[in-house]
Protein backbone atom coordinates (compact mmCIF):
# COMPACT_ATOMS: atom_id res chain seq x y z
CA UNK A 1 0.00 0.00 0.00
CA UNK A 2 3.16 2.30 0.87
CA UNK A 3 4.21 1.69 -2.34
CA UNK A 4 1.35 2.84 -4.36
CA UNK A 5 0.89 6.24 -2.59
CA UNK A 6 4.49 6.75 -3.02
CA UNK A 7 4.62 5.73 -6.75
CA UNK A 8 1.19 7.87 -6.92
CA UNK A 9 2.69 10.82 -5.19
CA UNK A 10 6.05 10.59 -7.66
CA UNK A 11 3.85 10.95 -10.98
CA UNK A 12 1.70 13.65 -9.48
CA UNK A 13 5.19 15.48 -8.70
CA UNK A 14 6.26 14.48 -12.39
CA UNK A 15 3.24 15.64 -13.74
CA UNK A 16 3.45 19.04 -12.01
CA UNK A 17 6.73 19.60 -13.16
CA UNK A 18 6.07 19.19 -17.03
CA UNK A 19 5.19 22.87 -17.94
CA UNK A 20 8.20 24.02 -15.67
CA UNK A 21 10.44 21.85 -17.47
CA UNK A 22 8.99 22.91 -21.07
CA UNK A 23 9.13 26.68 -20.30
CA UNK A 24 13.16 26.24 -19.29
CA UNK A 25 13.63 24.35 -22.37
CA UNK A 26 11.67 27.64 -24.43
CA UNK A 27 13.84 30.27 -22.44
CA UNK A 28 17.05 28.00 -23.07
CA UNK A 29 16.60 27.79 -26.40
CA UNK A 30 15.79 31.49 -26.89
CA UNK A 31 18.76 32.23 -25.17
CA UNK A 32 20.77 30.70 -27.49
CA UNK A 33 19.74 32.01 -30.25
CA UNK A 34 21.74 35.97 -30.13
CA UNK A 35 20.41 38.38 -32.73
CA UNK A 36 20.14 41.56 -30.51
CA UNK A 37 17.16 44.14 -31.63
CA UNK A 38 17.21 45.23 -34.87
CA UNK A 39 15.10 47.40 -36.82
CA UNK A 40 11.41 47.59 -37.24
CA UNK A 41 11.81 46.09 -40.91
CA UNK A 42 9.87 42.90 -39.93
CA UNK A 43 12.56 42.05 -37.37
CA UNK A 44 12.41 40.60 -34.29
CA UNK A 45 13.39 43.25 -31.43
CA UNK A 46 14.70 41.66 -27.95
CA UNK A 47 16.44 38.21 -27.56
CA UNK A 48 16.10 35.26 -29.71
CA UNK A 49 16.34 33.83 -32.94
CA UNK A 50 14.95 35.83 -35.91
CA UNK A 51 15.03 32.61 -37.72
CA UNK A 52 12.86 30.84 -35.34
CA UNK A 53 9.30 32.08 -35.75
CA UNK A 54 7.64 29.00 -34.58
CA UNK A 55 8.18 29.94 -31.22
CA UNK A 56 6.67 33.25 -30.97
CA UNK A 57 2.46 34.16 -31.16
CA UNK A 58 0.65 36.24 -33.00
CA UNK A 59 -1.35 39.05 -31.90
CA UNK A 60 -3.02 41.88 -32.65
CA UNK A 61 -2.69 45.76 -30.46
CA UNK A 62 -5.33 46.48 -28.94
CA UNK A 63 -4.64 49.12 -26.43
CA UNK A 64 -1.07 51.12 -25.84
CA UNK A 65 -0.64 52.52 -22.21
CA UNK A 66 2.94 53.22 -22.24
CA UNK A 67 2.56 55.33 -18.58
CA UNK A 68 2.11 52.32 -17.13
CA UNK A 69 3.95 50.13 -19.06
CA UNK A 70 1.63 47.61 -20.36
CA UNK A 71 0.27 46.60 -23.86
CA UNK A 72 -3.31 44.99 -24.92
CA UNK A 73 -3.19 42.34 -27.25
CA UNK A 74 -6.01 39.94 -28.59
CA UNK A 75 -3.32 36.58 -29.31
CA UNK A 76 -3.50 33.38 -30.75
CA UNK A 77 -2.26 30.58 -28.43
CA UNK A 78 0.88 31.17 -26.51
CA UNK A 79 2.52 27.27 -26.22
CA UNK A 80 5.23 28.26 -23.78
CA UNK A 81 2.58 29.36 -21.04
CA UNK A 82 -0.08 26.49 -22.27
CA UNK A 83 -2.95 29.74 -22.50
CA UNK A 84 -5.71 29.41 -25.28
CA UNK A 85 -6.24 32.52 -27.31
CA UNK A 86 -7.89 35.33 -25.78
CA UNK A 87 -7.31 39.34 -25.06
CA UNK A 88 -4.95 40.39 -21.96
CA UNK A 89 -2.28 42.85 -20.95
CA UNK A 90 0.60 42.19 -21.03
CA UNK A 91 3.89 44.33 -18.97
CA UNK A 92 6.31 45.15 -22.09
CA UNK A 93 10.35 44.10 -21.63
CA UNK A 94 11.57 47.26 -23.51
CA UNK A 95 9.34 50.91 -23.17
CA UNK A 96 10.89 51.50 -26.44
CA UNK A 97 8.62 49.20 -28.28
CA UNK A 98 5.63 51.64 -27.29
CA UNK A 99 6.88 54.36 -30.32
CA UNK A 100 7.11 51.59 -32.62
CA UNK A 101 3.26 50.05 -32.95
CA UNK A 102 0.08 51.44 -33.13
CA UNK A 103 -3.49 50.02 -32.27
CA UNK A 104 -4.25 47.87 -34.79
CA UNK A 105 -1.29 46.53 -35.92
CA UNK A 106 -0.40 42.58 -36.30
CA UNK A 107 2.67 41.47 -34.20
CA UNK A 108 4.59 38.70 -33.51
CA UNK A 109 5.47 37.95 -29.75
CA UNK A 110 7.29 35.69 -27.15
CA UNK A 111 5.18 36.20 -23.69
CA UNK A 112 7.22 34.79 -20.45
CA UNK A 113 6.13 35.00 -16.71
CA UNK A 114 8.86 37.51 -15.35
CA UNK A 115 8.67 38.08 -11.45
CA UNK A 116 5.69 36.95 -11.51
CA UNK A 117 3.98 39.02 -14.50
CA UNK A 118 2.94 37.99 -17.69
CA UNK A 119 5.85 40.18 -19.72
CA UNK A 120 6.35 40.42 -23.18
CA UNK A 121 10.16 39.78 -23.76
CA UNK A 122 10.71 39.49 -27.70
CA UNK A 123 8.55 41.91 -29.92
CA UNK A 124 7.70 42.02 -33.71
CA UNK A 125 5.73 44.22 -36.05
CA UNK A 126 4.01 42.43 -38.77
CA UNK A 127 4.26 44.73 -41.99
CA UNK A 128 2.18 44.15 -44.98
Amino acid sequence: MRTSIALALVAIAMVALIPAVAQSQNMMSGAAGGGGGMGMEGRTQGMGDPQAPSSMSEGEVRKIDPTVGKLTLRHGQLRNLDMPGMTMVFRVKDPAWFGQMKVGDKVRFVAERVNGNLTVTELQVVHP
